[in-house]
């Protein structure tokens, strides 16, 4: 936790993505590749390094506002390490990681629900604090941001889902990723955000429709998780 806490503070207003992309890759390096987690930390190592792409090439205004990243996924990592618990939104992908019956594209979205509907909308939150502004000061990095996403989001499911074809559109994990939509998520993330920033001045309040958030975002994760073949 206290190398988290570490990254934690590096990564203020004028962030550099540098400490998350090197701790993301030593976790690639120590996981199994088909260990769930390690699919999702690939995922994210990804967009990480997209996003910083970005900010390199001027793709964002507000530089500030764009390298802000979160590093709740990796506080989650530290926590389990250390024995202790992880949020909700993130326990699915924990506990379900070496299950035979989860394919590699269910860990990546379910990792990528637990970012964008629980820690992105938290992450807006801190960076308001941070650079004393309201969220709507951030809805076009916020929107930059998603882009990337989106698009990732597509090259993922054409890597780890090849197709589609007469057999994979009768495939059940076809049915189940299609009741998830990443473009839902970031409108729920965005919801989530602009609803606590209203509750900052009614702390006990902000502390209840957070664990809501997570226990909910939890369950999503939960269903993106249920195994599909037999172990």
């Amino acid at each position: 936790m206290a190398q988290t806490q570490q990254l934690g503070q590096q990564l203020g207003p004028f962030v550099a993505v540098d400490p998350v992309v090197d701790r993301m890759r030593a976790l690639r390096s120590a996981w199994h590749p088909a260990d769930g987690v390690a699919v999702f930390n690939r995922v994210y190592l990804t967009v990480t390094e997209e996003i910083g792409h970005a900010i390199e090439a001027g793709t964002f205004e507000d530089r500030r506002a764009a390298a802000t990243l979160d590093v709740r996924y990796l506080a989650a990592v530290d926590s389990l390490a250390g024995g202790g618990p992880a949020p909700a939104c993130w326990r699915p992908l924990f506990h379900y990681r070496r299950h035979p019956g989860v394919r590699p594209l269910q860990f990546a979205l379910a990792g990528i629900n637990a970012h964008i509907g629980h820690d992105l909308a938290l992450a807006v939150v801190d960076a308001c604090r941070d650079l004393e502004c309201a969220p709507a000061d951030l809805e076009d990095e916020f929107d930059r941001v998603g882009d990337v996403l989106v698009l990732l989001e597509e090259r993922i499911r054409e890597e780890l889902m090849p197709g589609p074809d007469l057999l994979e559109l009768a495939d059940p994990l076809t049915h189940l990723l299609g009741c998830w939509s990443l473009d839902r998520a970031r409108d729920g993330a965005w919801l989530a955000a602009r609803s606590l920033w209203q509750l900052r001045g009614l702390p006990e309040l902000a502390g209840e429709f957070t664990e809501r958030l997570d226990l909910s975002v939890g369950l999503v994760g939960r269903m993106l998780l249920t195994p599909l073949t037999r172990p």
